[in-house]
């Protein structure tokens, strides 16, 4: 499948490969993407295993018009080749890179992508957890429309471990804002980091609306329990897409035929509302699309 602008990433759900229970439950379940892991949910004895069944899963045709994506193992493990090449094999729609550092690191797997005559619509998406890559992330984000890159995912418990720094998600919000402005400049999308407590709904609700505040697409999981509220903080309001479809009337009507500025319901409205309106109203209708 192609990186389609307005495909729905409100809920991007891992499930640990080597559990062949959870990938069969992935299939009933309505989250947006599902990502078979083959990294943090998978002990070392496991992995051969876990690569078998993701691939598997991939080639079955049997989790519909969910989005599918292998996190594999790091650059820097025994298991980074063959998970890369297994990957590609199968036609994951995106292939998830953990401790992603530097734009070069995004070359290496390209090429290597290239080498194994991965299908051009395989993308590549960058896990952004490590204190070199947020150092890094206009040059990563930079290689988006030339090597196969189009999504950023956050990955802030590593980052914290990294930087030594307390579990409080509230930290990372400069970290956030940084890598939506380099996500944004280069056309990628971005997911945000997991909510670790699973048992929290509430709070869960407040990390995603904070994040679709700041222009995230949608939040990374752990559990099933969280793709609802994923899906309904992300998902555009009822209200929001009548303002939006106003907006798109009111431009499409022959009295504003040609003009930059009008007025909607009272407010002063440009072309770039306009241009937001047609993105909102896009992903509801994707969204409806998908759920149907």
């Amino acid at each position: 499948m192609t990186n389609a602008p307005h495909r729905p990433r409100r809920s991007c759900l891992y499930m640990p490969a080597s559990n062949a229970r959870a990938l069969e439950k992935a299939k009933t379940l309505p989250a947006d993407t599902i990502i078979f892991d083959l990294e943090d949910a998978v002990a070392p004895d496991a992995k051969e295993v876990a690569r078998e069944q993701a691939c598997a899963a991939l080639q079955s045709g049997e989790y519909g018009e969910r989005e599918l994506v292998v996190r594999i193992n790091a650059m820097d493990t025994p298991w980074f080749a063959q998970d890369l090449k297994q990957a590609c094999f199968s036609q994951a729609d995106a292939v998830l890179v953990p401790k992603i550092l530097s734009a070069q690191d995004i070359i290496e797997i390209t090429d290597f992508m290239e080498d194994q005559d991965a299908s051009l619509d395989t993308q590549l998406w960058a896990m952004i957890e490590m204190p070199q890559a947020i150092l890094n992330l206009g040059e990563i984000a930079a290689l988006g429309p030339q090597k196969r890159l189009t999504s950023f995912v956050m990955g802030f418990n590593d980052l914290a471990k990294e930087m030594r720094a307390d579990h409080d998600h509230a930290i990372f919000a400069p970290v956030m804002v940084q890598a939506v402005i380099a996500a944004r400049a280069y056309g990628l999308n971005i997911i945000d980091s997991v909510y670790n407590d699973f048992n929290d709904p509430d709070g869960l609700t407040t990390a995603c609306l904070e994040a679709k505040k700041l222009g995230f697409d949608g939040k990374s999981l752990i559990h099933p329990a969280q793709i609802e509220t994923a899906n309904r903080s992300f998902a555009p309001h009822a209200d929001e897409i009548a303002e939006a479809r106003a907006i798109i009337a009111a431009f499409k009507d022959s009295i504003n035929a040609g003009k930059g500025v009008i007025v909607v319901d009272g407010k002063m409205t440009e072309l770039l509302h306009l241009k937001q309106a047609k993105q909102l109203v896009a992903t509801a209708e994707a969204i409806a699309a998908l759920e149907s």
